[in-house]
């Protein structure tokens, strides 16, 4: 094994490559996006035990041995790996364990969350064994990682109600059991809770230098921007790294994955564990994710694309893919699907109106991973007969108001805060001025408008339209 060569004897901030480091001029991004390096992804990084990395490497992106690694190279999920050849050789001769973590911040992870879970999704079908930690006792703190303030602190109660959840959304991209290439579900409140303070000091503590935490662009840019940072964030690094080193020794996991964001933390978790159990852990991050506009994923206008379907209906999620910009198409169908590339790759050569078919497909691939095949089915059809036919179909978002309280009627600014298509009257206000709303298919005006009981139509419903893609059907109850 090859010496280590303590960091923090370098007292002076670290300059590293590609936008990410342990210390770095403070006019330098904090990441490298996918729209920012989109012919980069073969440049990686390599760390080892202590090792300050050289130069990028251009590397032929077929050049891995290993499935798993050769798969996440040909779709666009790398951004870094730590010791590449290294993590390649063990990819290729033994079944490999690797942790994401997740954080129990709402009752679901939202899209933004899909390229972390299809990482776990393909490490379980090339033969390997997934981990996906479930962050009850991280959650605690919160991830001060290029936040711009503190997270509000959450209840151990809201904290487990938000890990029920959590748990339902992977049950369509992995299968959990106990055989050797079975999924595990572990949380870290089981370790992290447990800990005595002065004895965690002693043991780990020692290991971090406080010079070079500072350094971290988590830390660094909140500084920098003299945002308050509390001594409680600032500990978030080390139980993320503590973390690794728990699951290298109770599951045997050499490796840990997550968003180009984390690659610090990961980072940390490499050296903690060569200098607490003299192993050899890997890190494998993905690029910043964004639309071609620069829109972070995740989000639409009307607020968090959830995986929940409780929480975001699946003709909902299945619309917000269907909206896809064109530039997008070809890398979404890489990330979030697992069509064969060469399907992938006829699908990208289609242009002009073609691209909408391409769009409907990638929609209705991902709408299936996450909902099931009828769901998604479903989903497509509804959006077929609303946009191509202009026929109501019932398949639509529905809400129910009480039929005493239609006929009393109800402002129009309320019901469609009622029916999530504003966040406020105000917000329903400016939406009526702008002309993007409908009843009934016809424009409204009047933002004093009162709908009744008279509005129903044939079908017994009242259609809210909000501009030409958004529709919710008000039903009597």
């Amino acid at each position: 094994m090859r010496p280590c060569r303590d960091l923090t004897q370098n007292r002076k901030p670290l300059l590293l490559i590609a936008g990410l480091s342990f210390g770095r001029r403070s006019d330098a991004k904090p990441e490298t996006t996918f729209a920012d390096r989109p012919r980069m992804l073969n440049a990686r990084l390599h760390v080892k035990h202590g090792q300050v990395p050289g130069d990028l490497q251009e590397e032929n992106m077929s050049a891995f041995k290993s499935d798993f690694l050769r798969i996440m190279s040909e779709r666009g999920f790398i951004h870094q790996i730590s010791d590449e050849s290294g993590l390649d050789q063990l990819f290729a001769k033994e079944t490999v364990s690797a942790y994401i973590g997740f954080d129990a911040t709402a009752k679901s992870l939202h899209a933004g969350s899909l390229i972390q879970i299809m990482m776990l999704h393909w490490l379980q079908q090339t033969g390997h064994r997934p981990i996906a930690l479930m962050g009850g006792g991280t959650t605690m703190i919160g991830d001060p990682s290029f936040k711009d303030e503190a997270r509000k602190l959450l209840t151990p109660e809201d904290i487990e109600d938000n890990l029920v959840g959590i748990r339902r959304n992977f049950a369509s991209y992995l299968k959990f059991g106990a055989g050797a290439g079975d999924a595990i579900m572990i949380n870290n409140a089981d370790w992290l809770m447990h800990i005595n303070y002065v004895n965690f000091l002693r043991d780990v503590g020692r290991h971090f230098s406080v010079n070079r935490m500072l350094a971290f662009d988590s830390v660094k840019l909140r500084l920098d921007r003299e945002q308050s940072l509390s001594f409680l964030e600032f500990n978030y690094m080390i139980l993320q790294a503590y973390d690794f080193v728990e699951l290298y020794k109770r599951l045997g996991c050499r490796l840990q994955m997550g968003g180009s964001d984390q690659w610090g933390n990961i980072v940390n978790g490499i050296d903690l564990g060569h200098r607490m159990e003299g192993v050899q852990l890997f890190a494998m991050t993905t690029p910043l994710l964004t639309t071609s506009s620069g829109a972070k994923m995740g989000k639409s206008a009307s607020g968090a694309v959830w995986l929940d379907g409780d929480m975001l209906s699946p003709y909902e999620f299945w619309q917000y893919w269907r909206n896809t910009e064109d530039a997008d198409v070809g890398r979404f169908l890489k990330l979030y699907t697992a069509l064969p590339l060469d399907e992938v790759a006829r699908l990208e050569k289609l242009g002009g109106s073609e691209i909408n078919e391409a769009k409907k497909i990638l929609a209705t691939e991902i709408t299936a991973m996450l909902h099931g095949r009828e769901a998604a089915e479903t989903a497509s059809e509804t959006a077929r007969k609303t946009f191509e036919e202009g026929a109501l179909a019932d398949t639509l978002p529905s809400i129910e108001i009480g039929k005493s309280d239609l006929e009393a009627g109800i402002g129009i600014l309320a019901l469609f805060v009622s029916a999530g298509l504003a966040g406020s009257n105000g917000e329903a206000r400016r939406h009526i001025q702008g002309g993007a709303v409908r009843i009934n298919d016809q424009p409204l005006t009047d933002d004093r408008r009162v709908v009744t009981l008279q509005d129903l139509g044939p079908e017994g419903v009242v259609k809210l339209s909000l501009g030409k893609k958004k529709h919710v059907l008000v039903r009597p109850a």
